[in-house]
């Protein structure tokens, strides 16, 4: 049989036995086939797309079967885990087909924070309807339902229950750190977030889940649902990306190498690389600009959508008629260097 990706899974259930969350320690994207074959013999998996509640008792089993192919790191995981009282899954997806369980829909969260797969490399289609509404607290994920009697238990012992947020998706650093990253305030970045490497995310930088960063980049600013920063590009303090959530409908917004948004600037359609948007300027698609050329003198007006994914250009507004104009940004942007080589 083939397959797509495979976790091992130890979560969190609610009083009724709803699936909450599910945290993958060690996810696998395209596994080797006698690590599959091996588990799926100890498990009874015959192919699809699965996830398979275990008992602890039967993680001894899994661990002697990754430790016949020499997944060792498989092994790791489940050793770690013998004994514990908490919900475990073994999840297979045999191919990248919508997710039909909660569980699934956290391994390709997990995927993607993982750096395994990039954003938009993924079937996440009809993932708001598997992901329940939980309170993330200080003692982990909490139904809705339960947290009335938690936070009384907790007073009666002395102590303040936390809740932290009340949202479909945790914060990514409660299950992976990838390496290379600083970040300000770790409630703002989603799980299903891609933040590469040598990219630093400040306090008030929000990173949400199919988006993020390909590589060294300061983020001071907002990267919406399906946005995708290149490498060497910055997000001033303040800006904003539109993403499918929130009005870029199906066009993807991107931005490209080397790119400067400036601070409370906004952006509505994909850029090119060494492109720059002057501070407290949004640029959607439907915009009308005004080409200059060397000389700025006007050449056209069309809308900002004609120049999607082009480089080379400045975006700014003009402050005596208000106009936004653009022109070739000869000058490329020459990005800090001094700060992004301690990223």
């Amino acid at each position: 049989m083939s397959n797509f990706a495979f976790g091992v899974g130890v979560g969190t259930k609610s009083s009724s036995g709803q699936w909450l969350e599910v945290y993958y320690n060690a996810p696998l994207l395209n596994a080797e086939q006698s690590m599959i074959d091996a588990v799926a013999e100890k498990l009874g998996y015959t192919g699809g797309n699965q996830a398979i509640e275990i008992t602890a008792a039967q993680l001894k089993d899994l661990e002697i079967a990754f430790l016949s192919v020499g997944a060792e790191a498989q092994a790791e995981v489940t050793e770690i885990l013998e004994g514990t009282p908490q919900p475990l899954v073994v999840t297979f997806l045999e191919t990248d087909a919508e997710p039909t369980s909660m569980a699934e829909a956290y391994l390709k969260l997990s995927l993607l924070s993982h750096r395994l797969v990039k954003p938009h490399g993924l079937n996440l289609s009809g993932i708001f309807g598997l992901l329940p509404n939980v309170a993330w607290t200080s003692e982990g994920a909490i139904a809705l339902e339960d947290l009335p009697k938690r936070q009384l238990a907790a007073r009666a012992s002395g102590r303040v229950l936390d809740v932290i947020s009340v949202d479909k998706f945790p914060k990514m650093t409660n299950y992976v750190v990838p390496a290379g990253i600083r970040v300000g305030d770790a409630s703002r970045i989603r799980l299903g977030a891609h933040v590469g490497e040598g990219t630093t995310v400040m306090h008030e930088g929000f990173i949400n889940f199919n988006a993020g960063t390909l590589g060294v980049s300061m983020v001071e600013g907002r990267i919406s649902a399906g946005v995708v920063v290149g490498n060497g590009s910055d997000l001033g303090g303040g800006c904003s990306t539109m993403g499918t959530l929130s009005g870029g409908n199906s066009v993807l917004i991107s931005v490209g190498e080397n790119c400067l948004l400036g601070a409370n600037a906004g952006l509505g359609l994909p850029l090119g690389d060494r492109c720059t948007i002057e501070a407290g300027l949004y640029v959607t698609g439907g915009s009308k600009v005004v080409l200059l050329d060397d000389q700025n003198q006007e050449v056209s007006v069309i809308k900002a959508a004609e120049l999607a994914g082009k480089s080379d250009l400045l975006f700014r507004r003009n402050s005596l008629n208000g106009r936004i104009e653009v022109k070739t940004n000869k000058s490329a942007i020459a990005l800090n260097e001094e700060l992004h080589k301690h990223n």
